[in-house]
């Protein structure tokens, strides 16, 4: 019987020290209060987000549905953080790491509600913002999202004593060292920033930069531009190139021109070339793919006696802007002109060498 007194007395001993001075007793109520919140945290997702997520997608408002998403996974874990506050409340325990971890699980609460709530309202700021590009309004989003994420990490660690300020300092001078060494890092990073400032191009248009690249611009970065080319191959380009060469925007054009020299044969008479002038003048103002109004030329006019033909210059400008419609548009131009010369019984010139032979 003393063995067994004994022992009970061990068992309640250790049931009332439990760990680390914790009542046994003490620690499955809390387990247990904070598994009732993981229950309750499967339901909010299941019911309560999904539920809400069905709902924003049949608005069409975009804030709202890119603020529920957003914020569904600080919302899951919302009730990770009461369940830990309040099942940690009935834990009788004289050492504060249980008060640090509670303040470090509310801190990474707060900063990360508010990384995820920048994005929501960047929808805001890039529908209304007039003054920023979008690719710039983006970088400025993802500048803010990186100093939250730091804030964040500075208030957790000052909460465990560990001090930011010497980590800064240090980082300072290895910043200055790194800087020494990355000079053409800054270089483009600071071309990136005059870039989408003056809005030279935006993700989505056509660029050509003599020497460089010509393509359609897929993604604008802190370092450099991809750029995708006609042959679809990948090119990253150094944003330095763009600050320091003349970028040709082809997308931000008005109409597209048609330039060219039409030489016919030096046999033809002036009145054939005055026919000829006129008919393909008139065809042009007559066509309702061409732009002919005060903002555009149209000039069909002889322009020198070349070495093998009389030439004549051809202006003018397409209403689209589209590419391959531009192309149509050349395409049957080419066949009308074709037509008008040889219905004036004229013809087009080609490189000649006349040789002359010299009897004694």
């Amino acid at each position: 019987m003393n063995v067994l007194e004994n022992f009970k007395d061990l068992f309640l001993e250790v049931w009332q020290n439990g760990v680390s001075g914790i009542n046994i007793s003490e620690i499955v109520i809390a387990l247990v209060i904070f598994l009732f919140f993981l229950f309750l945290r499967g339901i909010f997702a299941k019911f309560i987000v999904k539920r809400l997520e069905k709902y924003v997608l049949k608005t069409t408002n975009q804030f709202d549905n890119s603020l529920v998403f957003s914020m569904e996974g600080p919302a899951k874990f919302f009730p990770i953080v009461l369940g830990f506050f309040v099942s940690t409340s009935f834990l009788t325990v004289e050492s504060n790491v249980v008060d640090i971890i509670n303040r470090s699980l509310i801190t990474i609460l707060i900063f990360w509600s508010f990384h995820q709530i920048i994005g929501p309202f960047s929808t805001v700021i890039k529908s209304v913002g007039s003054l920023l590009s979008r690719d710039l309004i983006n970088w400025i989003i993802k500048a803010i999202k990186v100093l939250i994420l730091i804030l964040g990490a500075a208030a957790v660690l000052e909460l465990w004593g560990i001090k930011i300020g010497p980590i800064i300092a240090g980082l300072g001078l290895f910043g200055v060292a790194v800087a020494l060494g990355a000079q053409d890092l800054f270089k483009n990073l600071i071309s990136g920033i005059l870039v989408l400032v003056e809005r030279r191009f935006q993700v989505g248009d056509w660029i050509f930069v003599d020497g460089v690249i010509e393509g359609t611009v897929e993604g604008i970065g802190f370092r450099s531009t991809v750029v995708r080319r006609f042959d679809k191959s990948l090119a990253t380009i150094p944003n330095f190139q763009f600050a320091e060469k003349a970028v040709i925007n082809n997308s931000q054009i008005t109409h597209r021109r048609i330039n060219w020299i039409i030489g016919v044969e030096y046999r033809t008479t002036g009145e054939q070339l005055k026919n000829i002038k006129d008919q393909i003048e008139n065809y042009i103002r007559g066509n309702k793919d061409f732009a002919v109004n005060d903002n555009t030329i149209l000039s069909v006019r002889i322009d020198q006696f070349a070495a093998s033909s009389i030439d004549i210059k051809l202006i003018c400008f397409t209403k689209t802007k589209q590419y391959q419609e531009w192309m149509n548009v050349k395409d049957t131009l080419a066949l009308e002109i074709k037509n008008i010369v040889e219905k004036n019984k004229a013809s087009f010139a080609f490189p000649s060498t006349s040789i002359y032979v010299e009897k004694n």
